[in-house]
């Protein structure tokens, strides 16, 4: 709740990298890319009576909506739209915001959550309010929320209209008002309308009380989701991916990778404990530099953000790490509710690191890591050691010299996962074999076309040879029941259902799905 307490207004990013849009209609609520738009601004209300509950307006003045309307006929998902209702208690306009992680789940009136639809039209860039069925579309009801600054015109504007729809206020002197405020040219004195002073007055006595910016997150220390102790008593580890790659920090001083090579100096990451907090780090590399989740696009069109090695001159949220357990295992999540990923399939995306959400069951374990702790740290108290400022200037020869780890003082507190490592490694040339082969799939509309919008093609790991089996777990992965699986001629580019077995040398494939119903697939019957 405190997300939306102390800001005036918002946008709300979904996982998909898209804002929540109030559409010119002044009815219909969808998503985009652009968030610079004003469409993506919603300023926040706090429902009278109520401590866990807020309204969204929009650039026009009308609410979120969470509506009984069905988004399609035999389907769960309602519509979520804009509207200008007669009473302002109205509790179809209340969404409760239910913290998850540095992100938020918006729950409205019947306990459904506002959801960002992804796939193939009619859902691609819907918005509806419905619960996730299926474990692939549990991340479509999580939002990130953005602070807004919002101008002295803005929150004018934005009280009139509210006092248009909901007060006894006389149109024509509202008219007068709006057109004298807001027809002034930047920067020239508010005309001394009696009903504009009551407003101002009105208006900035409500927003007094709240902070213009969004303060910086701490998090609570909650002992069955924080994966701290990997890291209190650490001064050095190595994070091991699902790949069994290392992070790396390169020779360039700013790209992270995967690598098998678990001895370099450049898999060892110097663990800090943000001052003031005790479930989140910053990791240094080998050079002085900071593991840093960017806001640059790894690939053009694409969800993934690239994670960078970078020494700015103030330590800033992008730095830091929170550490959450997943059994034996560690997600690091960034400030915004991201996590750490190492990547796989194809280049570009082999070796490579990022941080985004897994939007499908097949890469969830793409952000999950392995702790080695290299060394330990030796302190005379309980207390966690205090981040020290970066130095000015770090050489290349600098003390953090990956050597260290073979003196017999660090080799002692060498984990067993390390040695046990180690013996692995002296073999690169053979590295583990992965049973079954990766299938690479898009989904088709009904011409069978498709775009890359959403990212990357989506894979799964299949260990079947039947097309039928395929078929089923394509079903499962994509909510889809009645498909067809295809394959692209690589002469023609036209598709072609698959039949009976796969090719059985285990390679990796590219696939393409088209719904049964589709005008693609009554040609496949014409054949």
């Amino acid at each position: 709740m405190e997300l939306f307490t102390k800001t005036k207004a918002v946008k709300l990013r979904s996982h998909l990298d898209k804002y929540l849009i109030a559409q010119d209609d002044g009815e219909t609520v969808c998503q985009s890319r652009n968030g610079s738009t004003r469409k993506a601004k919603w300023f926040v209300e706090l429902v009278d009576g109520r401590t866990d509950a807020v309204r969204l307006k929009s650039f026009a003045g009308k609410y979120l909506t969470a509506s009984d309307l069905p988004f399609l006929l035999g389907m769960t998902g309602k519509r979520v739209i804009q509207t200008l209702p007669e009473k302002i208690s109205d509790w179809r306009l209340q969404w409760e915001p239910i913290k998850d992680g540095f992100q938020v789940k918006l729950r409205s009136w019947c306990g459904k959550f506002l959801r960002a639809n992804g796939g193939t039209p009619p859902w691609r860039n819907s918005v509806t309010h419905d619960e996730p069925h299926a474990g692939s579309t549990v991340r479509w009801i999580l939002w990130d929320v953005q602070p807004v600054d919002v101008t002295e015109t803005e929150s004018l504007s934005d009280y009139l209209l509210t006092m248009s729809s909901f007060s006894s206020v006389p149109d024509d002197v509202l008219e007068a008002a709006s057109d004298e405020y807001l027809g002034s040219e930047p920067g020239s004195p508010i005309s001394p309308i009696p009903v504009v002073s009551s407003v101002r007055t009105r208006r900035f006595s409500v927003v007094r009380t709240m902070s213009p910016r969004l303060s910086p997150k701490k998090s609570n220390s909650n002992p069955f989701r924080s994966a701290m102790e990997f890291f209190n008593n650490a001064k050095a580890v190595r994070l091991r991916s699902h790949h069994d790659k290392y992070l790396h920090a390169e020779e360039d001083e700013e790209s992270i990778t995967q690598d098998r090579n678990g001895s370099s100096k450049s898999a060892k990451w110097v663990i800090e404990i943000v001052p003031g907090s005790d479930s989140i780090i910053r990791l240094k590399s080998c050079y002085g530099k900071y593991l840093t989740a960017s806001n640059q696009p790894f690939l053009l069109g694409m969800t993934g953000r690239k994670v960078l090695q970078t020494l700015p001159r103030r330590l800033d949220s992008s730095l830091e790490w929170e550490p959450i357990r997943d059994g034996a295992q560690v997600k690091l999540k960034t400030r915004y509710g991201n996590f750490l990923r190492a990547n796989g399939g194809l280049p570009p995306w082999r070796n490579s690191v990022t941080h985004d959400i897994p939007h499908r069951t097949s890469t969830q374990d793409w952000i999950l890591w392995d702790i080695d702790i290299v060394e330990i740290e030796v302190k005379s108290s309980r207390t966690h050691p205090r981040a020290e400022p970066p130095p000015p200037q770090i050489p290349h020869s600098d003390s953090l010299d990956f050597d260290s780890i073979s003196s017999p003082s660090s080799a002692s507190v060498i984990s067993g996962s390390f040695s046990r490592q180690e013996s692995t490694e002296s073999n690169v040339s053979s590295p583990p074999k992965c049973e079954g082969r990766i299938i690479y799939y898009h989904v088709a509309d009904e011409y069978g076309d498709f775009d890359d919008e959403l990212g990357e093609a989506y894979s799964l790991n299949f260990k079947g040879t039947g097309v039928e089996e395929l078929t089923q777990k394509l079903r499962e992965e994509t909510g889809l029941y009645e498909i067809i699986v295809c394959s692209r001629s690589p002469l023609n580019g036209k598709l072609y259902p698959l039949r009976l077995q796969l090719p059985p040398n285990n390679a990796d494939m590219h696939v393409v799905v088209v719904e049964s119903s589709s005008k693609v697939a009554k040609e496949f019957g014409r054949k």
